[in-house]
């Protein structure tokens, strides 16, 4: 599987690519190594990243799927219960 980037993504990556090559390492990369190495995470490393964060994604989804029930609960024939204060239930008055 490649993974495709922008060309805007590419070039932002290229350049902290490069600002960790020189300050971790001290060295200076072009845009050639830079491209290159890039290349070569996004081909080794890419689809283990994204695997991983396909389970993440699946997991939260069932655990939202299996709460459903209690998120999306309404109680059923409440109507008559709620305007109750004396134990008296009255009928609506539909003349309004």
């Amino acid at each position: 599987m490649d993974i495709k980037l922008s060309p805007a993504t590419e070039k932002r990556l290229h350049g902290a690519i490069q600002r960790f090559v020189a300050e971790e390492y001290g060295e200076s990369v072009g845009e050639l190594g830079a491209g290159t190495f890039l290349t070569f995470c996004l081909k080794e490393m890419g689809p283990a990243i994204y695997n991983q964060a396909i389970a993440d994604a699946q997991a939260c989804l069932q655990e939202r799927v299996t709460d459903l029930e209690n998120i999306c609960f309404a109680e059923e024939t409440s109507y008559w219960s709620k305007g109750s204060k004396k134990g008296i239930l009255r009928k609506p008055d539909h003349r309004r």
